[in-house]
């Protein structure tokens, strides 16, 4: 198994690609060890020192390390090694009872909110894939795009520069009814396993 590395715009995260589907058509972001509860690789992934995040696409691997300080060197081989014993141990990727999170556009959107899907599905998350994340549809409010950024995407320097020249622009070309993107985080995600701050 060879497992090719690409930088993406984050310094803090590489896209690790092992030449075989991860999760075929659909994407998965960890942000921590307690959402890794369904996903055998994951919770490997984040027992080695200095992982913060794992989010897996179609195709690739996207970790994301704790800090500027951790080198790239010492963690990738743990990483490749992981990888690559886990592919070859046979078990499925993520479990059964794994949520699944849907952005394709359904029954119930009108008219402006399937466009909105729709652009994000063909032409805007395959781009943001190649950087190793992925972008999610939240909602649709007084022309207001909410969207979810994940994977090497979440914490990128340049991500609220994508979100405003790149995403924005684009989904204001083809829907005048969109006036603007915002980025939403999912503060439940994190806070998920944490015991409540006592006083």
């Amino acid at each position: 198994m060879f497992i090719q590395t690409q930088d993406t715009p984050n310094p803090n995260s590489i896209k690790f690609i092992p030449g075989r589907a991860v999760l075929e058509a659909r994407t998965m972001d960890f942000p921590n060890l307690t959402s890794a509860y369904c996903s055998p690789l994951a919770r490997h992934l984040f027992r080695i020192e200095g992982v913060k995040s794992v989010f897996f696409g179609p195709d690739f691997i996207t970790i994301t390390k704790d800090n500027e300080v951790i080198d790239w060197n010492l963690l990738k081989p743990d990483i490749y090694a992981t990888i690559m014993d886990f592919f070859s141990s046979g078990l499925p990727v993520v479990s059964e009872d794994a949520p699944r999170s849907e952005t394709a556009a359904s029954e119930e959107d009108d008219e402006v909110v399937a466009m909105i899907k729709e652009l994000l599905d063909t032409r805007i998350r395959p781009t943001v894939q190649e950087d190793g994340g992925d972008i999610l549809y939240r909602g649709f409010q007084d022309g207001i795009v909410q969207l979810k950024l994940q994977g090497s995407c979440t914490n990128c320097p340049s991500s609220i520069i994508t979100l405003k020249s790149g995403i924005q622009n684009m989904l204001q070309f083809y829907i005048p009814e969109v006036e603007g993107v915002e980025q939403v985080t999912d503060d439940d995600d994190e806070d998920v396993g944490k015991e409540p701050a006592s006083s």
